[in-house]
Order: C-alpha cells, then sequence, then structure tokens
C-alpha cells in the first residue's frame, strides 16, 4: 500500500500543475475581453437620490467607452448594507459595481453586527465625487439663517425633526454633526431612503434636511424648500447665494460627503486596476465632468491606493463622532 503514495502524489500533482495551468489563461482572457456583456451598478438607496443620480451619470458614460449596457439597480435598505452585502458576495467576474458612501464604507460602526465586513469583502475602485451638504428647511420654519435655527432649536428643544436617508448615513452623520457643533437638541427621524424624507421634509412632517446639493437643489431653486447654509470650505457654485456654515457661523459644521465605485471582495486585484484606468478616461471627458459638476459635486476620480487611504482616514474621523454622540442603529 506505501508503495503507491509515492506514484498517487505524482499524480496529484501533475492534476494541480494542469488545472492551474488551465485556469490562469482563463482569468488572464477573462481579464483582457473584460467587459464583453452588460454591467450592473448597485445603488443600495432608493431612487431619486444624490446616489441614484450619480450612478446613472455614471453608467451612462461608463457604458460609451465600453460599447456595452450598464444598468444602474437599487437595492435599498439597512443603511445600504444590503447593496453592500450582495456586491460583497457577487463573485470575481467585475461585472457587479457598487455605488458606495460614507454610510458603507466610514460610518458603519453604528451597526453593532452586520452579516459582512465592508472594509474586508468591499474593493474600493476610486473615489467618485466629494460634496457638500446644505441644510434645507421648509418654508414654514422660523429661521432663515444658521443662527436664527440654533436659537430656535435651544428655545424650543427637541421640538424640530430632522430627517435623513438612515442611521449612519451621511445625511444622518452630518445632522449629528451639526449638534455637536452648535448643542441644538434637534431630533433625528430615520427613514429608509432619502427620497422619503425629503416627501415628508416638503409635506411638513419634518423641519429639517441636511441632505446633498443634487437631491434639493431643484427644490431650492423653486422656493419649495429653503436653504440656510452650505457645509463644504466654499461656496456651491451650484447655489452661490447661500453661505457657508463657517460664513454662518459654525466653523465645526465644514464637512463634505463622498461617493465611491467598488465591487466585491473576490475581484482580483488587477482587475480593480483596469477598472480604474478605464474610469480615468472617463473622468477626461469633459462633459461627465460638467454632469457632476452642474450638481454641485467636486470630481475625484482617484486609484484603488489612493481611495483606500481617504476611506481610512474617513473612517477614524466618523468614528469619532459615532462614538461622541452614542450612536447605535441597534
Amino acid at each position: 500500500m506505501s508503495s503507491c503514495r509515492p506514484w498517487r502524489r505524482r499524480v496529484l500533482q501533475a492534476l494541480c500543475l494542469t488545472l492551474a495551468g488551465a485556469a490562469l489563461p482563463f482569468t488572464v482572457q477573462a481579464q483582457a475581453n473584460y467587459p464583453d456583456r452588460p454591467l450592473r451598478i448597485i445603488v443600495p438607496f432608493t431612487a431619486g437620490g444624490s446616489s441614484d443620480i450619480q450612478g446613472r451619470l455614471l453608467a451612462e458614460h461608463l457604458g460609451k467607452l465600453y460599447g456595452q449596457s450598464v444598468v444602474v439597480e437599487n437595492r435599498p435598505g439597512a443603511g445600504g448594507h444590503i447593496g453592500g452585502k450582495y456586491v460583497a458576495d457577487s463573485g470575481p467576474d467585475g461585472y457587479t459595481l457598487l455605488l458606495g458612501s460614507i454610510g458603507l464604507h466610514a460610518t458603519y460602526g453604528v451597526y453593532k453586527t452586520l452579516n459582512y465586513r465592508p472594509a474586508d469583502d468591499l474593493k474600493l475602485i476610486t473615489i467618485v465625487a466629494e460634496m457638500p451638504h446644505v441644510v434645507v428647511a421648509n418654508p414654514a420654519l422660523e429661521a432663515t439663517t444658521l443662527a436664527e435655527l440654533t436659537a430656535q432649536a435651544k428655545a424650543k428643544p427637541e421640538t424640530l425633526h430632522f430627517g435623513s436617508a438612515g442611521v449612519g448615513s451621511s445625511v444622518h452623520m452630518v445632522g449629528e454633526l451639526y449638534k455637536t457643533a452648535s448643542q441644538a437638541p434637534i431630533v433625528h427621524i430615520p427613514y429608509r431612503g432619502s427620497s422619503a424624507a425629503l416627501n415628508d421634509l416638503l409635506g411638513g412632517q419634518i423641519q429639517l434636511l441636511f441632505e446633498n446639493v443634487p437631491t434639493t437643489i431643484g427644490y431650492i431653486q423653486s422656493g419649495k424648500l429653503k436653504a440656510l447654509a452650505i457645509t463644504g470650505a466654499t461656496r456651491s457654485a451650484a447655489l452661490p447665494d447661500v453661505p457657508t456654515a463657517a460664513e454662518a457661523g459654525l466653523p465645526g459644521l465644514t464637512v463634505t460627503s463622498w461617493t465611491t465605485l467598488a465591487a466585491g471582495k473576490d475581484v482580483p486585484d488587477a482587475l480593480i486596476e483596469k477598472i480604474s484606468a478605464d474610469l480615468r478616461r472617463v473622468y477626461a471627458d469633459p462633459a461627465f465632468r460638467a454632469g457632476l459638476e452642474r450638481l454641485g459635486m467636486t470630481p475625484v476620480g482617484n486609484t484603488p491606493a489612493e481611495a483606500r487611504a481617504f476611506v481610512e482616514r474617513e473612517r477614524a474621523r466618523w468614528n469619532k463622532v459615532i462614538e461622541a454622540e452614542h450612536i447605535s442603529a441597534g
């Protein structure tokens, strides 16, 4: 029996080498032909929000570059983590991508338990864009400035309510940062997505949102909402008459949110780098950049390594806010 073992070992080694040799060319060939069929961009939030707008703009231009259909699919829920988990488990081919956010990559510490590890199970391809938030109010609110808002909130504690796209979303976290910076006792009301929160703001069920510019700009321009401040370091070109939070006397509210394009954990690093390089060709198109800028966004389009370093810094920053405000999604 023992005399057979060397023979079996040699057969197994030969078989392993044969399989490895067959798999390697397949992987390289698959990457060389990428993409040879339609792609999907998963937006883990409801349609109509800032992430959805960016996802569709990116899909349009990436589709033109690749000569393939790029479909946007909304998979909302759990602060984006339903979509995040779906992409994390989507396999190694790179045909399912994720339009990520602060909530998915930097503030998931609000969840005591998740059924995946975003930092390990999602591979960053690039930072898509950065953008300020805008403090918007229902027109019925008495306050017309950030200072007046803070004064009104302190005079009538816990009577003003702000909505969000869910616990840990950028819309929520910027509101929490306002509470910390101003000590204004306002109350958070989480929704399943920005669209639902926006509808209640327009209807007067809540008074405030700390939303992205693209989601609210049309309502601000039409007078259906009023803008109190921009959270960026400079005024928004899309809303040049709205002061920054610093100009309004609250420099502690100087902050931006950002979005990413990411893939699942099993996508090879070489394919991640290829997609990133292809995206830089998209960013070289003035029409794509102008599309983001018209919506109040600053295009980024950096490398995977740069994106990872940026997200690590942001995660450390927001973890401090989570700890200071004892924020938990349960």
